[in-house]
């Protein structure tokens, strides 16, 4: 009696845990690790029957903007419905690629002002941010020793085209610190050629560490974990590092409902990418063979 006592409390706890883990694997946008899964597999009660991977969801790295707002006072989920629609009709128009923050682009929009009623800018992203129609990103680069930004947005139907001529990640999620770092980590030419990167390979993640001019800044940068700036220390006070002291919040990291707020649960994000998953999925298909077919083409012969 006392052993099956102890084998049917056993059993509830393992229970318990699979739920707790399951809750708050959804508070997080993180894929689950393969052991999780088969632990919870293992422990799950017989005839309850769980998804847990979904090769879509690794989309929201890739299409951040098909994700609704975390906060509720900004969904609506027919809007929303209705702005997938049009983003999927829009991404038929023209070849919007997979770029990141930190990836040198090129992009080419309508200007009723400029010579050939186009214009074409070249640059590093430093942000991108925004969801649904309002996805934007914006590219800064130094032309004649003065830094200039251009913020496009994602879905502007004066975007002619965008070219990734350089496909990487950095350290950071922002890079709005290159306004106050060295022109030489903000310039690229108009002319620079496109790195390709062999089919399959993965992103590379540039680890360089910028360098930034005398304060003062247009941030306080020294109270912002920043991983790609390295001579932050050199410019600080000691009265600089005591506030920053003062103002670290090191407790947040463990504010699941805080976490809760800045994320969009799996459940339905699962509910989206299975919406747009097979559109995109042809279309990154259909990419990949004009790319092919234009890169065997031969070339057309001058005539005399």
């Amino acid at each position: 009696m006392a052993l099956t006592l102890r084998k049917s409390s056993f059993d509830i706890i393992s229970v318990s845990k699979c739920i707790l883990r399951r809750e708050f694997r959804a508070l997080s946008t993180l894929p689950e690790k393969a052991e999780d899964a088969n632990q919870e597999k293992e422990s799950r009660p017989m005839g309850r029957r769980i998804h847990f991977e979904n090769p879509a969801l690794e989309y929201r790295h890739i299409y951040p903007e098909f994700l609704p707002d975390p906060n509720p006072k900004w969904r609506n989920s027919l809007r929303e419905k209705m702005e997938r629609a049009d983003m999927l009709k829009r991404r038929n128009q023209i070849d919007i690629p997979d770029f990141f923050v930190g990836s040198v682009l090129a992009v080419v929009i309508s200007d009723p002002h400029a010579q050939g009623k186009t214009n074409r800018f070249v640059g590093i992203c430093i942000e991108r941010k925004g969801c649904g129609l309002r996805a934007e990103f914006t590219l800064r680069n130094v032309v004649d020793h003065q830094g200039v930004e251009i913020r496009y947005d994602l879905y502007d139907p004066t975007i002619q085209s965008i070219q990734v001529l350089r496909l990487e990640k950095r350290l950071d999620e922002k890079l709005l610190y290159l306004r106050d770092a060295l022109p030489e980590y903000s310039t690229f030419s108009f002319d620079m050629t496109p790195e390709i990167l062999p089919e399959g390979s993965p992103v590379r993640v540039n680890t360089i560490q910028v360098k930034l001019k005398p304060r003062p800044w247009l941030e306080r940068w020294e109270r912002q974990e920043l991983k790609g700036v390295s001579n932050i220390e050199e410019h600080l006070k000691e009265k600089d590092r005591v506030r920053r002291e003062l103002r670290k919040t090191p407790w947040e990291k463990y504010d699941l409902m805080k976490q809760y707020r800045k994320t969009i649960p799996v459940e339905d994000q699962s509910e989206i990418w299975g919406e747009v998953y097979n559109q995109l999925n042809q279309l990154r298909v259909s990419r990949k063979k004009t790319f092919k077919k234009h890169s065997i083409s031969a070339p057309k012969t001058l005539l005399a």
